[in-house]
């Protein structure tokens, strides 16, 4: 063989460039990190061969790696296959591993010595070195052997050695002396590797025993599922798929798929994830670079690139992922169908182009599949013909086609993922529905599963199982059915379970639990007429209460829409008689108080005169009301004797005034409507006095007595208004920050209540005297307290505080009926002044002084003096009179000049200039040191008494000179003093005295 290679070589010295380019191309390039598994490979076909259970034993020790196997002895055509490049002796074994003849190159790349022999026979090796000094020898390759730096082909030039010491129990070993310690690395490397991956792809290997440096593991197979699919090209399939193939390739017309699945035996067989060990790999046989993201392994004779790591595109490999996804689909089926399964079912994505073809492939499959566990059967598949199909055509055709559901299997029903439905809930629940839901997945199968919209399983949820309990699925069920699946049914989805079906006791089936009514404690009565919707009874659930159904005591029943609605038609309803009963023995089961329900009110009754009257518009024989309304209608005695008065009066017929109440009233027209008198004007009155607010004002309490405008007698009215419970509901309201009148208070201060008056026209009996004259006095009989909340005014200032008060007032002022005295006018005029003027509208006539006696003037004509020294100028005017530090004040309050803008004050007669008695400065220390008398005294024209002008006292006499003084020292109240000092000096020690004691 020596011979014959290097004779070729030298006749065609690029014979040699080739061999050494192609070894060193397998070497570094396909089989650089495949040692272990072509040393696996070859002791998996030496055993397949002889017979016998494979098995590998290797050890690296002191730098040198040695792989004993079992099976048949090398022999002269394994050295030939073994010298050269790409002539397998195994291409004609069906099942052997290695089919190119490239693989034992790998040991190129760690070692320049290779060796390797059987028991008993001599060895053979290759020697670099060796081989090197033979081609130097030649002349004609000297040239190639300088190019290459001389690097030879160390593979081509067997060498005879010794026979190799084979460890007990095997019959071949390959001994590897390693190149150096990059190559000693690269091989612990593989050895760690070694996975039962390895195994599975070479199963006629049973076993690999690894030592390393002493450390010694064996790797086995382990537990896996396996599915095997295998077969012989036909000669038109040859022709066909390996057109594009290597002629060696078709001459082993063979192919096989091998998966395996990794299993737990403690489970049952349960997939479980691939071991970390084994690469995530499609092997052919052995691992390739192709990746396949599955928890499982991939064997398969798929054709390879040329780089012997990657697989070859083309029909054949087309062909066999088509039988990969046979093979796959089928080992599903075989495995224990729990969730883990799921795991199993590939992803839309891969990463890689063969392992996206074979996930295609498998997913075209899958859903078909009866692959899944299930608590029911499919649904019949129904299918709906085209007029194609009919014998005439008629394109409004509709007809479907029901295909028969397969028999259940001995070990349940297993459906296919089309067929499949899954619901998360309980075991218990899933058990229940399990009837109604076809193709029910178990408990535990994740709904959220990515493989479950990959499978095409039915995402069915709670509020879609709901919809499903209608029609023939639920019709007959029994009420205790019902009760049992409420049993089971999660209670905290209130949405999903709003059209939850609810059995009644009349026997209708009803969607959603809210509005029905489960009977607690309200037994014994005739519901029917109210046209109620009562749970039955073997179906009562707490769920149902949980979910918006009412407990049927006496209130909750009459509280329902249905019974106020029955209550609202009661009046036309020809049936009136059996309503009234529920409902009267509903009132007095409840134990209602009069007023808490109004709206029975509107309960049809019989009257005592035979008619048929509403219960807010019947009186009480014998009641409190019945003597202080104007006369009504009496119920009827029966009426009276079976249900008593406390049970009509809470029923709305009038025994004492009724009383409205409710809670976070919004005071606006749309909201606030109670049916009460005037209720409108009231909630009027309320926006006046609360003012410009963004949104209305909310009464969290609502407290209103009804039927007030109904009475005929208002002192014995007002006796029961004023005292407890019905004194409550004068009480003034606080919204929006400001204190307003109840309705019922405000009622009462409008209408003539107290003797035929309004209580806003009286005043408390010996209140303030500011208001004598101008309000009527209260009647007695009520107390104070009472008697202010309907309106009776109080004080002035009460009076000037309250809203309108001020105008009111003035309003009265002018009224000429009316008789003021003139300390009270001037009193009047003093509170009026603290008023802010844009509270009031100017009056059109007020109240004033003209010549001395107190008038009502047009607005118009009256003038307000500011200074006394003015009043002789506007005389003959009406005056409002008020201490002049007021009279700014009350101009702007009452839009009236003032006298000083009638009259320009100015002094136009001559004068002679005085000294002021010296004795003055006793009671005036700030008088001026002189005046100015004038024998007439005139002021624009008008004969005067005194003026203060320009700073100048001018008179006419004493009286005038005192006045004078007095006011230009702002001491006016001591004018008259002034004046007695002036006519009698000697009086002075006196009126000291006497100003000493003012």
């Amino acid at each position: 063989m020596r011979a014959a290679v290097l004779a070729a070589w030298q006749a065609s010295p690029a014979r040699f460039r080739e061999d050494a380019n192609a070894e060193e191309d397998f070497a570094l390039g396909g089989y650089r990190d495949r040692l272990i598994v072509e040393l696996a490979q070859n002791a998996a076909d030496a055993a397949l061969r002889a017979g016998v259970p494979g098995v590998l034993r290797l050890v690296l020790r002191d730098g040198v790696l040695t792989a004993a196997n079992t099976g048949e002895a090398l022999d002269a055509a394994g050295v030939e296959g073994l010298s050269t490049l790409r002539v397998s002796a195994k291409r004609d074994d069906a099942g052997a591993a290695g089919r190119f003849g490239v693989g034992f190159a790998a040991v190129v790349s760690v070692s320049d010595a290779p060796e390797i022999g059987s028991r008993g026979a001599p060895s053979v090796r290759w020697s670099r070195a060796e081989t090197t000094e033979l081609v130097a020898a030649r002349p004609e390759l000297a040239g190639q052997l300088a190019d290459r730096g001389g690097h030879v082909p160390l593979l081509r030039l067997p060498f005879a050695g010794e026979p190799l010491a084979v460890p007990d129990g095997f019959d071949t070993l390959v001994r590897l002396p390693l190149r150096d310690e990059a190559a000693a690395t690269a091989v612990r490397r593989m050895l760690a590797e070694a996975s039962p991956a390895l195994l599975l792809g070479l199963p006629a290997l049973t076993r690999i025993e690894i030592s390393l440096d002493g450390d010694e593991r064996v790797v086995e197979p382990g537990d896996w599922a396996l599915g095997v699919a295998s077969g012989e090209f036909t000669p038109a399939e040859v022709a066909e798929l390996f057109a594009d193939r290597p002629t060696e390739e078709r001459a082993r017309p063979f192919w096989s798929v091998r998966w395996a699945v990794p299993v737990s035996a403690e489970r049952g067989g349960e997939p479980v994830p691939l071991p970390r060990s084994v690469r995530p790999v499609i092997h052919a046989p052995t691992p390739s670079d192709e990746p396949l993201d599955l928890p499982a392994l991939l064997i398969a004779s798929f054709p390879m690139a040329t780089d012997r790591r990657h697989v070859a595109k083309g029909p054949l490999t087309d062909f066999l992922v088509e039988k990969a996804a046979d093979a796959y689909v089928e080992l599903l089926g075989r495995l224990p169908r729990t969730p883990k399964l799921l795991d199993l079912v590939p992803a839309l994505m891969g990463k890689g182009e063969l392992d996206a073809m074979i996930r295609r492939a498998v997913l075209r499959r899958l859903p078909d599949v009866p692959l899944l566990p299930a608590l029911s059967g499919p649904a019949p598949a129904v299918q709906t013909p085209t007029f194609a199909d009919a014998e005439l055509y008629d394109p409004d055709a509709e007809w479907t086609v029901e295909h028969p559901v397969r028999e259940r299997g001995a070990d349940g029903w297993v459906v296919s993922g089309r067929e499949a439905a899954v619901v998360p809930g309980s075991g218990e629940l899933l058990a229940r529905i399990a009837e109604i839901v076809p193709g029910l997945l178990p408990a535990g199968w994740p709904a959220r599963h990515p493989a479950m919209i990959t499978l095409g399983v039915r995402q069915v949820g709670l509020a879609d199982v709901i919809d499903l309990l209608s029609g023939e699925v639920v019709e007959g069920r029994e009420p205790g059915w019902w009760r049992e699946l409420y049993d089971v049914l999660p209670g905290d989805d209130h949405e999903a379970l709003g059209a939850l079906p609810v059995p009644l006791t009349d026997g209708r089936l009803v969607r959603g639990p809210r509005g029905t009514l489960i009977l607690s404690g309200a037994g014994g009565f005739d519901l029917a007429p109210l046209g109620l919707r009562i749970v039955h009874p073997d179906a009562a659930h707490p769920l149902l209460l949980r979910l918006g159904a009412a407990e049927a005591t006496p209130r909750t029943i009459l509280e329902d829409p249905l019974t106020k609605a029955a209550v609202a038609e009661s009046f036309d309803n020809p049936d009136h008689e059996p309503i009234a009963r529920a409902v009267l023995a509903l009132v007095d089961a409840a134990a209602l108080a009069p007023g808490e329900a109004p709206w029975l009110g509107e309960l049809a009754l019989r009257g005592a005169d035979g008619e048929l009257y509403s219960a807010g518009d019947l009186l009480l024989p014998g009641g409190a009301l019945a003597g202080i309304l104007e006369e009504g209608p009496l119920a009827a005695d029966e009426l009276v004797a079976e249900y008593g008065p406390r049970v009509l009066a809470a029923a709305g017929v009038l025994d004492g005034f009724a009383v409205v109440n409710d809670t976070d009233v919004l005071l606006d027209h749309d909201d606030c409507d109670h049916d009460l008198d005037a209720e409108d004007d009231w909630l009027d009155e309320v926006a006046d006095l609360t003012g410009d607010l963004d949104l209305p004002p909310v009464a969290a309490e609502f407290s209103a007595v009804r039927d007030l405008e109904l009475v005929a007698d208002w002192p014995a009215a007002l006796a029961l208004l004023t005292r407890p419970p019905l004194r409550a509901a004068l009480q003034p309201l606080r919204v929006g920050g400001v204190e307003v009148p109840s309705y019922t208070a405000w009622w009462l201060s409008e209408h003539p209540v107290l003797d035929g008056r309004r209580p806003r026209e009286l005043r408390l009996p010996g209140a303030d005297p500011l208001l004598h004259g101008l309000y009527g006095d209260a009647p007695a009989g009520l107390d104070d307290v009472a008697l202010a909340m309907i309106g009776v005014r109080t004080t002035l200032a009460d009076l000037l505080d309250s809203h309108g008060g001020p105008e009111e007032l003035l309003e009265r002022m002018a009224d000429p009926a009316i008789e003021l005295d003139r300390a009270q006018l001037r009193g009047l005029w003093i509170a009026l002044a603290a008023v802010d003027p844009g509270r009031v509208s100017p009056p059109e006539r007020v109240r004033a002084v003209l010549n001395g006696r107190i008038v009502v003037a047009e607005a118009e004509d009256a003038v307000v003096v500011e200074a006394p020294d003015l009043l002789q100028l506007v005389a003959d005017r009406p005056l409002v009179l008020a201490p002049f530090d007021l009279a700014e004040a009350l101009s702007e309050l009452l839009d009236l000049p003032l006298a000083g803008e009638l009259a320009t004050g100015e002094v136009t007669s001559a004068g002679v200039e005085r000294a002021v008695p010296a004795q003055v400065r006793s009671l005036l220390p700030a008088a001026p040191d002189s005046y100015v008398e004038h024998e007439k005294l005139l002021v624009d024209g008008v004969e005067c008494a005194w003026r203060f002008f320009d700073g100048k006292v001018h008179c006419t006499g004493v009286d005038g000179l005192a006045r004078g003084l007095a006011w230009a020292t702002g001491q006016w109240n001591d004018r008259l003093a002034v004046a007695a000092l002036l006519r009698d000096p000697d009086a002075v020690p006196l009126l000291l005295a006497e100003a000493d004691l003012s």
